[in-house]
């Protein structure tokens, strides 16, 4: 049996490693798939389920527009990757919207992997 987490005397203790990424004012750190506009990470500002699908809005988004080091979009969101040289992710914009089919909480690990991959220009 996993234990996620575990509370003793009121203090929340999470498997080492497993830490979620640090929040911006409250909001989370997710990695989203979409159908047509790619992946994309950013903090989570409005997750709505519509006739369209899973809207959202990202806000300090960035978008992967390749990655190595991970064998699944899951790997990257939980471990960040082991090639950061090899990545291809691009400068980060204020906000997003979009529709997802896949939205992965991200944990500190995979946050500090991905700070280190260089931005990405032509």
């Amino acid at each position: 049996m996993k234990v996620d987490k575990i509370e003793i005397e009121g203090v929340t203790y999470v498997p080492e490693g497993d830490e979620m990424a640090s929040k911006v004012d409250g909001l989370d750190l997710v990695m989203i798939r979409t159908y047509s506009a790619g992946v994309h990470y950013g903090y989570l500002a409005k997750r709505e389920s519509t006739l369209a699908g899973i809207e959202v809005t990202l806000r300090q988004a960035r978008r992967v527009h390749a990655w190595a080091g991970a064998a699944s979009l899951s790997q990257l969101a939980m471990e960040g990757t082991s090639k950061p040289d090899s990545c291809r992710i691009p400068c980060a914009i204020n906000e997003i919207e979009l529709v997802a089919i896949e939205v992965i909480p991200m944990t500190s690990k995979a946050q500090e992997s991905l700070s280190k991959v260089p931005l990405w220009t032509r």
